[in-house]
């Protein structure tokens, strides 16, 4: 079986069974505005979907994905932006009122920021200039932990970019300030692929800590 016509016969099921079975909600979330509860930021890895992660049902994750859950700066010129068109949609359109940047384990887009602050720079037309939105960040961490191994290294370097990011939300004035009014929340939040473990960022302890099963 190929691999489309593997995708068509997951297609075919999803049609016999989950969406027979729900057939009047699919119709409902159809026919009205989409009211989703949060608006996540992920990396577009294949091994990280924030559905399944958190068992959710069509229609209540806004979901903007990216290499490495990157966020950019509030910049509005007239080049192409699509992740800070989807905060703007999200937070002013459909009024989402939490934004999670969810980082994870093993993430590719890190390990060749990673291995590009070392001297081995990635190659590409556009991932270069995409990661290097967290190059700052990474020297960082690498000058703090010269002599940290690599896996320990990466796995803080994948960490301290999902609060950076978390940062740079709050350059988005339709962010910062219904976040300063207590109108709006952002949380930053780290999956283990291996582990399975969600943990949770801490402002006021800065450091993740894992949820408690």
């Amino acid at each position: 079986m190929t691999t489309t016509e593997s995708l068509i016969a997951g297609y075919r099921a999803f049609r016999a069974g989950t969406y027979r079975q729900n057939e009047e909600r699919y119709q409902t979330l159809a026919a009205r505005r989409q009211q989703p509860k949060a608006l996540i930021i992920a990396c577009c890895d294949s091994r990280t979907d924030p559905a399944m992660v958190f068992q959710s049902d069509p229609g209540e994750l806004f979901v903007v994905r990216n290499v490495a859950n990157l966020v950019p700066p509030y910049e509005p010129d007239s080049h192409y932006h699509g992740t800070s068109a989807a905060l703007e949609f999200g937070v002013k359109a459909l009024e989402i009122k939490d934004i999670i940047v969810m980082g994870h384990a093993a993430c590719g887009g890190i390990e060749a920021l990673y291995d590009g602050c070392c001297g081995k720079p990635a190659s590409g037309d556009f991932i270069p200039s995409w990661i290097s939105l967290a190059e700052p960040i990474a020297r960082q961490v690498l000058e703090k932990n010269e002599n940290l191994e690599r896996s320990r290294a990466l796995r803080l370097l994948e960490q301290e970019a999902v609060v950076a990011s978390l940062e740079r939300l709050r350059t988005f004035p339709f962010i910062a300030e219904p976040e300063k009014a207590g109108n709006l929340r952002l949380h930053g939040w780290f999956y283990g692929i291996g582990s399975g473990i969600l943990s949770i960022y801490d402002p006021a302890k800065g450091r993740f800590e894992d949820v408690v099963e």
